[in-house]
């Protein structure tokens, strides 16, 4: 019955986020083929597609053969045999568009460029980081309320480019929320985020190696968004004749694998068999491994939180409070902290809330409700400000200090344990790492390209599940198998959860995980240790995350210690800025920061524009104030704001450098 049959060849190509099938006949012809998101149950997804096939083209006798990064466990299963995704790519080019130099192919997690030289091919992978790919093009698209097909759309009528990172998706959130709200265009943004994707795959892949000559473009985000196509077109300065037109561009893997079936595999099925053995559960990957238990009991939770309740500091009320006032703003990425303290330290006021790509509104607002709420005995006598916006709020505000913020977090975390040597801040964004030594700061690690773990993700991933953050956080706590998530990007984190759910992983599961997850990137990623140990032993935690008790307990496992976790772990920025303001105040100091009346009259404008006093070409960013004052920012040197372009009272430290040396006395 078989030989009677029509023979074709079947390539399968499995990838992060989608399944693709193509099948050929013996002269490559394309007789059936689809590109399907699996939404991590790729038994169901590839199941469906082929029988789809089976109703169209009748029960074929299939040569098959499977590709692609989540390809080889269902190889294995199936027994059919399995080819690596570049040399299916490769052999689908030589055979359809032979004169091809490099191919760049983007999917839903990985990007890949490959080089064609002499009959040698050479492939550039991303490794440890997803930004520029399929998953990040969909986190941004909603970030706008769309999708990617609707990215696409608006920026075909973009008129300007905005620099934002697509080095990490949390960052490049960053860059794009404050766009939003200063009135960047849906069309300005979404241009903006395709030419991100493309600066990402030439610099972090090509890596100065010159893409040139025939250039084919291939994966599923290159053939279905046009404008991020043309965006690399226009980047790489291709003309038409350089660009290889291809008409199934996101089917290449399969259609390569699918002619590699044809060059010798011996392997054969009906398509009804096909069929038939994806009908029983199949485990796509090795199990994801667990971890323990955050708590074993109800009791040993109550003893945690009963230790740390001890961390307290001294609260007040404003309103029955005499004498003077110290101010402390820390203006974050993504929230702005206030704090007000008295003489001896007591906090008589608090705020915490996310700026809506807005610092000075939110900081408006929160300054309002301080002076309506001061007795008329009580005066602020001195201000200050630290954090991401720090020179933004004293400009507005006419504050009297400015400090870094590692000086500001270490004078609050001093104020709970003098004898601290090490402060580990989590927050939305960031991570920072401060080193104390005979009560100064001695070093300080941040996070720099990566933000995988930090706040924002447990919160993106929270809301995911439909799920609050305090929810979400208080089902880690009594989790019985804790998924282990290992220190990665977030995209990949992703499919490793969406892994975790198809064996059976709860919500709380999950979230144990993250948590975990959140620490080991601080330690073992931000701040590269390799024995928890080497933090010291004396150590205040702090930031929004560690409000969060599963990371705070997941911290305190791996590090095997006792951490200190301020009442006050979300302001410490804020509070460490106002005790500075407390200790450099002087008797008949008179403040420079803006009365109750001028705040209340503030008004201000943000604008962009580009410096051209060199070729930097800053972006800056441009704040009015009422009464003639600006503050300008994103400038590289002091062209932008304004500056002379030769100060001669600046000193020539090349000069000093050169000299210092020896210029000492001969001993």
């Amino acid at each position: 019955m078989r030989q009677n049959l029509t023979e074709a060849t079947l390539g399968i190509d499995i990838g992060s986020t989608t399944v693709k099938i193509a099948i050929l006949s013996k002269q490559n012809e394309l007789l059936f083929s689809d590109y399907r998101r699996h939404y991590a149950n790729i038994r169901e997804t590839l199941s469906a597609l082929l029988q789809e096939a089976f109703e169209q083209l009748g029960n074929l006798v299939l040569y098959p053969m499977i590709t692609g990064s989540g390809g080889l466990t269902l190889a294995n299963h199936l027994q059919v045999p399995f080819t690596q995704e570049v040399i299916a790519v490769a052999t689908a080019l030589k055979t359809l568009a032979p004169k091809t130099d490099v191919a760049i192919e983007l999917g839903g997690e990985d990007a890949k460029i490959i080089y064609f030289e002499g009959g040698n091919v050479e492939q550039r992978m991303n490794g440890i980081c997803a930004g520029g790919t399929g998953s990040f093009i969909d986190q941004m698209a909603s970030l706008i309320q769309t999708d990617a097909s609707g990215l696409n759309e608006y920026a075909k009528s973009y008129k300007s480019l905005y620099t934002i990172a697509a080095r990490c998706g949390v960052f490049a959130k960053t860059d794009i929320q404050p766009l939003i709200n200063e009135g960047a265009t849906k069309e300005d943004l979404s241009a903006s985020i395709f030419q991100a994707v493309v600066n990402q795959t030439i610099s972090g892949l090509a890596c100065g190696k010159p893409i040139r000559g025939h250039v084919a473009f291939l994966g599923g985000p290159l053939h279905f968004l046009d404008q991020l196509k043309v965006a690399f077109i226009r980047t790489l300065k291709l003309d038409e004749e350089h660009t290889v037109d291809l008409d199934n561009s996101h089917l290449f893997a399969a259609m390569g694998s699918a002619m590699n079936a044809a060059d010798g595999s011996k392997v054969h099925y009906t398509l009804e068999e096909m069929v038939g053995k994806l009908s029983t559960e199949i485990h796509m990957e090795f199990e994801v491994e667990r971890m323990e238990p955050l708590f074993a009991s109800n009791e040993e939770y109550q003893s945690f939180q009963d230790r740390h309740a001890k961390s307290h500091v001294k609260t007040g009320k404003l309103s029955e409070y005499h004498g003077n006032a110290f101010l402390g703003i820390d203006s974050g990425s993504t929230t702005t902290k206030i704090a007000l303290v008295g003489e001896d330290g007591t906090l008589l006021y608090s705020f915490y809330s996310n700026n809506g790509g807005s610092p000075l509104t939110t900081a408006i607002g929160s300054l309002k409700e301080i002076f309506e709420q001061l007795p008329p005995d009580v005066k602020i006598v001195r201000s200050c400000s630290t954090g991401y916006g720090e020179a933004l709020m004293k400009a507005a505000f006419l504050l009297d200090d400015g400090e870094v913020e590692t000086v500001a977090h270490y004078n609050a975390a001093a104020f709970f344990n003098p004898q601290v040597d090490c402060i580990l801040d989590i927050g939305g964004q960031d991570m920072k790492c401060i080193k104390i030594k005979n009560k100064t700061v001695d070093s300080v690690q941040l996070n720099e390209a990566c933000s995988s773990g930090c706040g924002s993700f447990i919160e993106t991933f929270a809301k995911s599940l439909n799920y609050s953050v305090q929810d979400f956080a208080k089902a880690a706590l009594f989790a019985e198998h804790p998924i282990d998530l290992g220190t990665r990007c977030t995209v990949f984190m992703n499919s490793k959860v969406k892994q975790a759910q198809k064996e059976g992983a709860s919500v709380a599961d999950i979230s144990a995980g993250l948590a975990y997850s959140v620490i080991k990137n601080a330690l073992f990623k931000v701040i590269k240790v390799s024995d928890a140990s080497e933090l010291g032993s004396q150590i205040v935690v702090q930031g929004g995350t560690f409000y969060n008790d599963a990371v705070l307990r997941s911290f305190e496992k791996i590090a095997n210690c006792e951490a200190i976790r301020p009442d006050i772990a979300g302001i410490m920025g804020a509070f460490g800025a106002a005790l500075i303001a407390r200790d450099r105040y002087e008797e008949g100091y008179e403040t420079t920061m803006l009365s109750y009346e001028r705040i209340c009259d503030l008004k201000f404008e943000t604008s962009m524009a580009k410096c051209k006093g060199c070729t930097n070409n800053c972006r800056l960013t441009i704040n009015k104030f009422s009464g003639g004052r600006q503050y300008i920012s994103g400038n590289r040197c002091e062209r932008g704001i304004g500056g002379q372009k030769n100060a001669h009272n600046v000193p020539n430290l090349f000069e000093y450098k050169l000299k210092r040396p020896f210029d000492y006395p001969s001993l």
